[in-house]
């Protein structure tokens, strides 16, 4: 298990240096034709869990990259069909270097799979080298970098980062106040930013090139867009909708199964994690594992629509019991895995899941993740009820022709609002030093403005759903869901895998009617059609409760006393973000008209527990 760092500095000799000194090891690899692959550009880094591999060559290039492909044989098709076949049994990370380098832009889009690469580049006619970093197009894997002593830095490790000397030298390990206003906001990091000062993360989908003398350039090699047929909105039957869906569906789960091995599934009990439950049952030829969550018997559960899904698709069935006392004593270990944090109360469930199917001997697991922010979910109707609210004639038009001036920060705004985090209440969270640092610094509205009110291009989003599902699918699926599955099951040696996030899935979510998704009253109508054959009714049909986490009893409780020693202790006062008189009133369960307090205060222990992890003050 390896991540991967790649260096590009002005001469070969430095990268090398650079490359020690954050203790990543510079390994030969297997060219074409089997030589040995031998560049002081490109390492791994061998102490922290990750699927790294290479340094591999091809076409005179090199790389080194996370790489896992769900579509080898369409991708060696393409190079054979393009005169150049690949060798058969090459490994994924090549064989994507393969796709890009012959293949280009398009190479890269036909691949199904999580990935991150780095290629280096030699220039042309003698001319200075490049650096290429490529990220999957739902973003999966994660990727870094950073720019000091006149060397570019990339790595799939934020923490292998942390310890480059020449960012050290170069004040680049700061702490990101802005990122930390992100993160209240949000409850994860919605952009390219980190809490870093100096990194950045390559946003999914793209490619950047960093050149010698410091410049980017980035393309967007593939990007979902609305291609709604004539007729507008629902105005076709949607059979066709559905049933092209279904064929899609079973594609996505199929190339997902590992041949020859039994699977996981994570199943809440929830129409998505029930339907790829009952296709991986359906389609794969080796027993399938389901594991679902229970906080105990006296608390609210889905234990029972777990167990009949379970049931009808006759898994082998586990039901893990998390209790408060696992979770505080496991948070700062959770925290501590992630490259950037996540204030979700899940991570310590998460990553125990993960520990259980490792334990019963499974590579890859599938989860359900996906269906709320590709086929929409529960959570757009706040901001569709504002929407009908709007009154004509509130705002200056603003050349959408539907009579609605919108203003970007107003749309923005609400859809903030909506998450209901610490947006509204930073002016009372933070202290005045660091409302006072903010002041000029670009606001969070920034990472959503571009999805809710995106410029005139052929296939932008113009319906309001489309909108916010891009939304959802560029900033909470990019950074909360997909990385925090990715990291958690990748420290137990597991592959998480999400059909639902599947590229040709979400093609399809949004060349699909609006009307189809959100069906009157019924969220993700068409997924659920689509499934129907597959799983009960009463599963299908169920409303959504998501999972209920008793966050406020675990503040109350077994966390009571981590809470109070971490977040009013020295070092935390020392930090100056938070005003102690409003985070101790939050933990009396006071400071707020709705007892949300816990889940605010699940946002600043998290930070707090991150920032500890990699010593930041």
């Amino acid at each position: 298990m390896a991540r991967f760092v790649a260096c590009l500095a002005p001469t070969p000799e430095r990268s090398a240096g650079h490359l020690a000194a954050m203790g990543a090891a510079v390994r030969y690899g297997a060219g074409a034709g089997g030589g040995a692959v031998r560049t002081p550009h490109l390492a791994l880094v061998t102490d922290e869990p990750g699927y790294a591999t290479g340094p591999f060559a091809a076409y005179g290039r090199t790389a080194v990259g996370e790489v896992t492909l769900h579509n080898r044989p369409d991708l060696l098709e393409a190079l054979t069909v393009a005169g150049d076949p690949a060798p058969p049994g090459c490994p994924d990370g090549e064989l994507l270097l393969r796709c890009w380098v012959r293949l280009g832009a398009a190479g890269i889009r036909a691949a199904e799979g999580m990935f991150a690469l780095a290629v280096h580049e030699h220039a042309e006619g003698g001319g200075p080298d490049e650096l290429v970093l490529i990220r999957d197009h739902m973003g999966a894997r994660t990727l870094f970098y950073a720019r000091a002593d006149d060397t570019w830095t990339a790595a799939t490790s934020l923490r292998a980062l942390r310890r480059w000397p020449a960012l050290v030298a170069a004040g680049g390990t700061g702490l990101d106040l802005a990122a930390v206003r992100s993160f209240l906001t949000f409850a994860y990091l919605p952009g390219e930013e980190t809490l870093l000062r100096g990194v950045r993360e390559v946003l999914p989908g793209r490619c950047l090139r960093l050149a010698a003398d410091g410049t980017v350039t980035e393309t967007h090699y593939w990007e979902p867009e609305e291609r709604l047929k004539a007729g507008g909105d629902g105005a076709a039957s949607p059979a066709p909708y559905v049933l092209r869906l279904r064929e899609l569906l079973e594609e996505a789960t199929a190339m997902r199964l590992p041949p020859g091995e039994d699977v996981g599934v994570l199943l809440s009990g929830g129409v998505d994690s029930s339907l790829v439950t009952a296709l991986a049952a359906k389609l794969h030829d080796h027993p399938v594992h389901t594991y679902s969550i229970s906080f105990g018997d006296e608390l609210p559960n889905e234990l029972g629509y777990s167990g009949l899904v379970a049931a009808h698709c006759r898994t082998r069935h586990r039901i893990l019991t998390v209790s408060g006392d696992a979770v505080a004593a496991r948070l700062a270990e959770a925290a501590a895995l992630l490259d950037s944090p996540v204030g979700d109360p899940l991570t310590v469930p998460n990553l125990m899941l993960a520990e259980a199917v490792a334990g019963d001997g499974l590579r890859v697991v599938l989860n359900g993740e996906g269906g709320d922010p590709v086929f929409g979910g529960p959570k757009n109707l706040p901001m569709l009820v504002q929407e009908m609210h709007r009154r004509r004639g509130d705002l200056p038009d603003d050349g959408y022709g539907d009579g609605y001036g919108h203003g970007d920060d107003v749309r923005a705004t609400a859809y903030l609002r909506s998450y209901r985090k610490c947006f509204a209440d930073l002016p009372d969270l933070l202290t005045p030093e660091a409302l006072h640092a903010l002041t000029g610094l670009p606001a969070p509205q920034r990472f959503v403005t571009p999805y809710l009110r995106p410029e005139a291009r052929d296939g932008r989003m113009d319906h309001l759903l489309n909108q916010l599902l891009h939304c959802n699918l560029r900033t909470k699926g990019a950074h909360h869901i997909l990385t925090k599955v990715e990291r958690l099951t990748a420290s137990q040696s597991v592959q998480g895998r999400s059909p639902l996030f599947d590229r040709r899935v979400v093609d399809h979510a949004f060349a699909t009617p609006p009307r189809w998704k959100l069906n009157g009253a019924t969220e993700k109508w068409v997924l659920k059609e689509s499934v129907r054959d597959l799983l009960p009714d009463t599963v299908v049909d169920r409303p959504k409760s998501g999972m209920r986490v008793p966050v406020q009893q675990w503040l109350g409780g077994p966390l009571r006393e981590l809470a109070d020693d971490l977040l009013l202790g020295r070092e935390a006062r020392a930090r100056g973000l938070f005003r102690p008189d409003t985070v101790r009133a939050w933990l009396r369960g006071e400071g707020a008209l709705l007892p949300r307090q816990g889940g605010k205060l699940w946002l600043v222990l998290t930070l707090e527990l991150w920032l500890r992890a990699y010593d930041i003050s």
